[in-house]
């Protein structure tokens, strides 16, 4: 598919997230799919900032417990840490360079062993206040040029407006408080994830899988049907476990 193409099915979906009855984590999920075929890289992640100012994962283009763990790494170190602090990105990094090395002592180790040769970091903007990063993992040496970091800069806004679209329904929650809530509902995830691993003894990206698709065959909101499970108000025996048994 066209770089044209696909960046029209993008601005599709982000139309779609006006209305009400919004799936924020799926949408970010589905952005960050799309960052990997527009941008020609391995791994995106979308990185939000705490209410302690931690970047956290809301969400990632492969559910990967190693490529989660390589995201929640940069909560402390990092080029989408360094990315958060300055407001700049941080294009074509090369991890091999003994720079990136001194630089961040724990993730660059752990990405090169993750087979990854190269990152990048796109600050997401809010009316110049930065609250997460958009991260990018090649396992190529091609860099990113300057309309791709362009296109990585639109990509980054978009998940900033997604995120601030989300609202109670009363629409009265703060700007602090819609933040908070988008790292709630990925918490919440990432628990259920574990619960179903472990019940239909499968790992947790075969679970994210099982679940993300009934949530969309049945028109529920992926964060919406994960609290019910993590509530106890849902019966996960519903869910086809479309992954084999192990």
């Amino acid at each position: 598919m066209a770089r044209e193409q696909q960046l029209t099915k993008v601005f599709v979906e982000v139309a779609d997230s006006l209305i009400d009855d919004f799936d924020l984590i799926d949408f970010l999920q589905r952005l960050s799919e799309r960052c990997v075929e527009l941008l020609d890289v391995a791994a995106c992640g979308v990185l939000l900032a705490d209410e302690h100012a931690v970047l956290q994962v809301l969400a990632a283009s492969d559910e990967n417990t190693r490529l989660l763990e390589l995201f929640a790494l940069q909560h402390a170190q990092g080029p989408c840490v360094d990315c958060y602090r300055s407001g700049r990105p941080r294009t074509n990094v090369k991890l091999e360079d003994p720079v990136a090395a001194q630089a961040w002592p724990q993730f660059t180790p752990a990405a090169l062993r993750s087979g990854f040769v190269a990152t990048n970091a796109i600050p997401m903007r809010l009316r110049g206040k930065v609250i997460g990063a958009l991260g990018l993992f090649q396992t190529t040496d091609h860099a990113l040029t300057e309309e791709d970091t362009a296109l990585a800069q639109a990509l980054a806004d978009l998940a900033t407006i997604a995120i601030l679209q989300q609202r109670t329904a009363a629409h009265s929650e703060t700007e602090r408080s819609q933040l908070q809530h988008a790292l709630t509902s990925r918490i919440v995830l990432e628990q259920v994830k574990g619960i179903l691993a472990e019940r239909w003894q499968v790992t947790t990206d075969e679970a994210f899988t099982a679940l993300r698709a009934y949530a969309r065959a049945h028109h529920h909101q992926l964060s919406v049907l994960a609290r019910s499970i993590a509530d106890g108000e849902f019966d996960t025996d519903r869910i086809p476990r479309t992954v084999p048994h192990h």
